[in-house]
């Protein structure tokens, strides 16, 4: 990915807008993140009775607590 222009982004958004969702689609639009990880991600936000809906938001939400509440805090 050093070979790779920088880009910097801002997302703005209300809050539950998908703006963490948007950008983890978008990652993994641009392979930054792989299908496997998304696939990961939506089995374990269906352990926890969300469904697979998460799956895109938790490549950008680490934290235990906004995938508990189901925010981004930071």
């Amino acid at each position: 990915m050093a070979d790779k222009p920088h880009l910097n982004m801002i997302v703005t958004g209300h809050i539950d807008n998908g703006k963490s969702t948007t950008m983890g689609h978008f990652l993994m639009d641009l392979g930054v993140v792989d299908e496997r990880t998304i696939a990961a991600h939506g089995a374990e936000s269906e352990k926890t009775g969300k469904g697979d809906t998460f799956k895109y938001a938790w490549v950008m939400d680490n934290i235990k607590d906004e995938r508990e509440r189901g925010i981004t805090i930071d």
